[in-house]
């Protein structure tokens, strides 16, 4: 495998997860990174006490780690969860308490991706009425992102692991992307290109690069079967993102896979080696 030409950064929600929150970045630091994205850490506190978002800030900025791409509040996750913004009621309430908190967050890393996940669908409620909410949260988180210079990810799932959530395509997500851009008139959000969930849900990535790449604003990868690094599944990454460069994406790209039976610092042989 040859990536010389790629950025690379590692997701500190999903890798380094045996170490507490604030040792991760320096631990991803030590295993030669400079870029990280995160999940929204605070699963239960959309808006967590300023001492936390301090004390993760301060550990970033003390790593030397850049923050490339956080979450907003997505609820549980990993966990149950699928995002907050299309679920009427209290997580839809939670996610716009977080919209500001998060952007301000991302503000004062330098961080310009901001990732709103969609959700579940909810049984009894008529779909039409979610996809309203999640528009108008969207439009809001949009908003808030453009203020700080950010572009607002839209990302596509799998089905076979997310039944319930229905943005699982990539022509899906990128639906979604157009309406957000054609409410707000921004042009700020943006594909969030996860090769991992499009490759479970049977596309084929090639199209996908070729037809979507110019709306792509990030791109998260792990190898399928398995969710583990390139390398451990069937994904042909030398190509992959050889197809991503030449389409003429120069961005930043997630490690966001499962390092397997080991500590995470020992899950990047194949960049090594590379």
């Amino acid at each position: 495998m040859g990536f010389t030409d790629n950025r690379f950064d590692v997701n500190l929600s999903i890798l380094f997860t045996e170490l507490p929150l604030l040792e991760r970045p320096a631990a991803a630091a030590a295993a030669g990174f400079t870029a990280v994205e995160l999940w929204w850490p605070w699963v239960d506190a959309p808006v967590p006490a300023q001492s936390e978002l301090d004390a993760l800030r301060d550990a970033l900025n003390d790593a030397g780690t850049q923050l490339v791409g956080l979450n907003f509040y997505a609820g549980q996750l990993p966990g149950p969860d699928r995002g907050a913004l299309s679920l009427p009621g209290e997580e839809s309430d939670r996610f716009r308490a977080n919209i500001d908190v998060a952007a301000e967050f991302a503000r004062t890393m330098g961080c310009t991706a901001l990732n709103a996940l969609y959700g579940n669908r909810v049984e009894g409620v008529d779909p039409q009425v979610q996809d309203t909410l999640a528009l108008e949260n969207l439009v809001l988180a949009a908003r808030a992102a453009d203020r700080i210079g950010a572009t607002l990810l839209i990302e596509a799932l799998n089905q076979p692991e997310s039944p319930l959530c229905p943005i699982v395509s990539a022509p899906k997500a990128i639906e979604v992307v157009d309406k957000v851009n054609a409410a707000t008139g921004l042009g700020n959000a943006r594909f969030l290109m996860d090769l991992y969930h499009l490759a479970m849900n049977g596309e084929d990535l090639n199209e996908v690069i070729d037809t979507y790449t110019d709306k792509t604003g990030h791109v998260q990868i792990a190898d399928n079967p398995g969710r583990g690094a390139p390398g451990t599944g069937e994904l042909d990454f030398t190509d992959l993102l050889g197809r991503l460069k030449k389409a003429g994406y120069d961005g930043w790209i997630g490690l966001e896979y499962k390092p397997g039976d080991r500590p995470s610092h020992e899950s990047f042989g194949w960049l090594r080696n590379a």
